[in-house]
């Protein structure tokens, strides 16, 4: 896990980070090579019964000092995710009679293409599928909000300084306010089922001739509602002949069934581990919300680590806690190895 973190991986250059693991999966006994889209893969195992455990290995930008201070590894990507891909590996060098298992450190999780599940994604569906994202060792994620990102942009003909009426900034930022209106107006009891709207960036600029003006709008996305409603809402609140609306990135909200054979192993092997499973839903996303969709098979998201650390200057997992996590991981395993042998 340190050597991993070590490695600098942002969206879009994980290759020497990716080549490192390859790299360890090999010496571990995994069948380990590089994918079409440059995704880290490894299987070990063989049998009837086939689980994925997908987790990213790129990160955010912002490069922190790699260091074990206080029982804790400091550093980009500790958490999310290389954290919980690294208790996949170890979890998952030890094989279980019966299952083969496919360990993938994906690429471009934190870019809006998500190129690494994307072409995972286009291969058949396994029996299971855990996606590396903390959640702390005794948590399991079972939902994830959706996302759309947007660019709403004005232009017009440039205006003296003192000319009476809106700035084109101005302009924008009034079409971000009825946005934000409409999403506030559909309410909802709890923080998961809102619909959240962001203003993440503006900018604006001027020629002489042409004045513009751009904002980039997020929205979270909570299950139950399309994307495309929200962009067709979006549209409509903007609406003007002078603004345009773009669509950047867009998932639909992922939601997995609590009950399955997965979840249930996932209990039982945080009990055996010492620890009361609790269920989370999140407002971020993940590759959940590629897969899920896709695959359509038991799903959950699993890995050490407080997701409070994601993206921050003070990215930290407990090392007590990734310990705790491989011990599950590996009880999750041989709960899929007993299931093709229970009785039908």
């Amino acid at each position: 896990m340190r050597g991993l973190v070590a490695i600098p991986s942002v969206s879009r250059d994980e290759r020497r980070a990716v080549e490192f693991l390859v790299a360890r999966m090999r010496e571990r006994g995994f069948r380990a090579d590089i994918d079409e889209a440059g995704n880290a893969v490894g299987e070990i195992g063989d049998g009837p019964f086939h689980v994925v455990l997908l987790g990213h290995i790129d990160t955010v930008p912002g490069e922190i000092p790699v260091r074990i201070e206080d029982g804790e590894l400091v550093g980009r990507g500790a958490v999310d995710a290389k954290g919980p891909l690294a208790a996949f590996v170890s979890a998952a060098s030890g094989p279980v009679q019966g299952v083969r298992v496919t360990v993938v450190g994906a690429v471009e999780e934190e870019s809006p293409t998500s190129k690494g599940a994307r072409q995972r994604a286009m291969r058949p569906a396994p029996d299971w599928c855990v996606i590396g994202e903390p959640s702390g060792w005794d948590g399991i994620t079972v939902a994830y909000k959706g996302r759309l990102v947007a660019d709403v942009a004005v232009e017009r003909d440039a205006r003296h300084g003192a000319a009476p009426g809106p700035t084109v900034s101005e302009e924008a930022l009034a079409a971000w306010e009825r946005a934000r209106a409409e999403a506030t107006a559909r309410g909802g009891a709890r923080s998961f089922e809102r619909l959240d709207c962001r203003l993440e960036g503006m900018w604006s600029e001027a020629d002489g001739l042409r004045e513009r003006a751009r904002l980039r709008v997020g929205y979270r996305i909570p299950p139950g509602i399309r994307v495309d409603d929200v962009e067709a809402e979006l549209r409509a609140a903007a609406a003007a002949p002078s603004i345009t609306v773009t669509r950047v990135a867009s998932e639909e909200p992922a939601r997995t069934e609590r009950a399955s054979a997965l979840a249930r192993a996932f209990v039982r092997a945080i009990a055996d581990a010492g620890g009361r499973a609790t269920f989370l839903l999140k407002s971020g996303t993940s590759d959940m919300n590629v897969l899920a969709p896709a695959w359509r098979c038991p799903m959950v998201a699993y890995g050490p680590g407080d997701s409070a650390y994601d993206h921050t200057p003070m990215e930290r997992l407990r090392l007590e806690d990734h310990a705790r996590s491989i011990a599950v991981l590996r009880g999750v395993l041989r709960r899929a190895g007993a299931s093709i042998r229970a009785p039908k």
